[in-house]
């Protein structure tokens, strides 16, 4: 069946990785009878971990995609990896998501994951809710929890459940909303007397936060009258879009402690898609969510397997039915749609009709990516696509059998049409496959996934740096070629005087006088010293800002060839290049470091270490320190790791290539020495 719009809840579970997001998740769909067992991350059997990859790590690695029907309502919910690595499964859940629910571990209280994951809903201004989850485990605290996010985060974090303590043990949870008390069996039965002075007063915070969303609600918190149960609703509701009030739910998962009372609040208060935040296209134009409007869609995830590929989408504005024709906005292309689904996991359901703010999926489109738009042929517009973090992770990636370059390859296009955060380059000048992604877990499970579903072993390497080289004084001189071998013979004879140049790529020149050098064998100089620049004399690294004149020599008028003048300047160059101070240049790159302020000590010694040069710094809207730095980039392979460990994941950096410098004496010893070794293993 298809829901009206004001019926469909779009919810992604975010926070910290092992906070129990996937449990929620389960625990959703088994107690309101969408799946018949209770799958646990553990045992490998959830519904939404059911790539082989996720059963085998036992963590979230995709946003899965699933759904329950609860009191007339269609719930989607999009269960998001919490591991740092995979924030581009984020971005893309976020995008067709209309609120958020942050999960916190009552016993790991206020995390990196949990701060995260705030920053994501506010910039993508979407109402947030938390839950704190595993309050019957050993050590878990809601009330330290709870203390850290509203210290955190403000006033706007309002509790609206409270677990039922006895001693150590929680019996069940209280209802703030409707003052009800439920036990471990999710039975009603009568509120704790020992509770009711707590709750009195959470009841009264909730009823003050109330009383701000309306100028009606205010006039009557003032005039000391207590609110219906339905005006508190009206209250949280319009205080939850209005992002003032952020609520608090409780409960255990596994024991299903706390799901159903959530589920009433997301029923009750949470936003439709037609009371979500606006959708606009790339004009600026809005796309109002309307059932009877003409079909917009945003494909926001791809899938691929062996039996194709799977196109998630959001219908922004009408409906989407089975074999219609849509038109991909990007692509200037057609698509027939073909079957359609909605997703339970790995399970697709077949259905007729996807209706306006629903998610659904569809198999084998042809030209569509992650991102694109489907729309209406007659009314064609592109809605605001997904961005993603720039790749700061880099590692050279070969296969462990030569000959099988063509076979990675060919599996990383396949594995790039479902992630877009990792970044393939071929590096002609390194001589090097390189991978870039958000981190090592990411690649590592990228070639895991091209050993299973393609065949092909990889190793990684640290990328190499393409450094550079370059001569410091000026230098005359001459190269000569003379070769009998019966015949004709071979004769070249060339004077060449090499000086520091202005311009990266080589400049020649000539200034011979007299015919000494026949014009017509210039270009076979100046091909042949193009060619000797391709390596340095000191590791064979390309010569820079190099002039090359051609000065005076001498020729045969029998066996003189282009290709002894070829040769005899490549004998002028390896003789010269040596004798004019040649010096390594490496690569120095602009930084822009994002961190708490506890960090920047840390952070500043670990930049000195690694030749960097503090720029600059300033603090951010978020009142993050920002550190603008030049750094030797051959120093920052590891950075993206180092830096998330020195500030347990709440550090960003970019870097961007600036220019290139000579290297300290120390380190070009280093770079030659491993350009040697190199070569000998070669």
């Amino acid at each position: 069946m298809s829901y009206a719009t004001e019926k469909i809840r779009n919810i992604a579970l975010l926070g910290h990785g092992s906070n129990g997001k996937t449990s929620l998740a389960e625990s959703i769909l088994y107690l309101t009878g969408s799946v018949d067992r209770l799958g646990k991350v553990n045992d490998g059997n959830s519904t939404g971990d059911y790539d082989s990859e996720e059963t085998k790590r036992k963590i979230s690695i995709y946003t899965a995609s699933m759904f329950t029907e609860y009191k007339g309502c269609k719930i989607n919910v999009l269960d998001t990896p919490g591991y740092f690595d995979f924030a581009g499964e984020v971005v893309e859940a976020l995008r067709v998501a209309d609120a958020g629910i942050i999960v916190c571990g009552a016993k790991d209280g206020l995390t990196v994951g949990a701060e995260k994951s705030w920053k994501y809903l506010s910039e993508r201004n979407l109402p947030k809710a938390f839950y704190i989850s595993k309050i019957d485990e050993e050590n878990g605290d809601f009330e330290k929890c709870y203390n850290e996010l509203r210290d955190k985060f403000g006033t706007s974090v309002c509790p609206v459940m409270l677990p039922i303590k006895n001693g150590a043990k929680v019996d069940g949870v209280i209802d703030l909303i409707n003052h009800k008390a439920y036990d471990a069996k999710m039975k009603e039965i009568a509120i704790p007397a020992s509770m009711e002075g707590e709750i009195e007063e959470l009841r009264m915070a909730i009823s003050e936060s109330v009383a701000e969303t309306t100028e009606e609600l205010m006039e009557k918190y003032f005039e000391g009258e207590e609110f219906t149960t339905e005006e508190i609703i009206t209250g949280l509701k319009a205080g939850l879009r209005e992002h003032s009030i952020c609520p608090v739910f409780c409960g255990s998962a596994m024991g299903g402690v706390g799901t159903l009372n959530m589920l009433d609040a997301i029923v009750d208060l949470f936003p439709s898609p037609a009371e979500g935040r606006e959708e606009v296209d790339v004009d600026g134009n809005s796309i109002v969510c309307d059932a009877n409007g003409t079909t917009v869609a945003i494909v926001y995830k791809t899938l691929s397997d062996q039996f194709g590929k799977f196109s998630f989408f959001k219908v922004l504005s009408g409906k989407v039915t089975a074999d219609m024709i849509l038109t991909n906005s990007r692509a200037g292309s057609n698509e027939k749609l073909g079957h359609i689904y909605k997703m339970q996991g790995k399970k697709s359901i077949e259905v007729k009709e996807v209706g306006c703010g629903d998610i659904g999926a569809v198999s084998k489109l042809n030209s569509t990516k992650t991102g694109d738009t489907l729309c209406d042929p007659k009314n064609v517009v592109t809605a605001e696509g997904l961005k993603f973090a720039e790749p700061c992770y880099t590692m050279a990636i070969a296969p462990k059998t030569k000959g099988q370059e063509d076979k990675i390859a060919a599996g990383l296009t396949k594995l790039g049409e479902e992630d877009l955060t990792f970044q393939v380059v071929n590096n002609a000048e390194t001589k090097q496959m390189t991978i870039s992604g958000a981190g090592d877990i990411q690649i590592d499970v990228i070639c895991s996934k091209l050993k299973d579903k393609f065949g092909v072993e990889v190793v990684l390497s640290p990328a190499r740096v393409a450094y550079r080289e370059k001569i410091r004084k000026t230098v005359e001189v001459r190269g000569r070629h003379k070769k009998q071998s019966g015949g004709h013979g071979q004769f070249g004879d060339v004077v060449i005087r090499f000086e520091p140049g202005t311009e990266e790529d080589m400049v020649f020149a000539e200034s011979v006088f007299g015919g000494s050098v026949p014009k017509n064998f210039f270009p076979a100089v100046e091909k042949g010293l193009r060619e000797c620049t391709s390596k340095g004399v000191l590791a064979g690294y390309p010569m820079v800002y190099l002039k090359a004149t051609l000065l005076d020599g001498s020729y045969h008028p029998v066996d003189s060839s282009e290709m002894a003048f070829k040769t005899a300047a490549s004998l002028a160059y390896k003789d010269g290049i040596p004798k004019a101070n040649p010096v390594i240049l490496e690569p120095i790159g602009a930084l822009t470091v994002t961190v708490p302020d506890t960090y920047m000590g840390d952070i500043l010694s670990d930049l000195s270490k690694r030749r960097g040069s503090p720029m600059g710094m300033s603090v951010d809207a978020d009142g993050m320190q920002v550190i603008e730095a030049e750094v030797a980039m051959g120093e920052m392979s590891t950075y993206a790791i180092d830096l998330r460990s020195m500030t347990q994941g709440r550090g960003s950096f970019t870097l961007k290539f600036a220019r290139y410098e000579e290297a300290p004496a120390m380190a070009q010893q280093k770079i030659i020495e491993e350009a040697k070794a190199l070569a000998e293993a070669e």
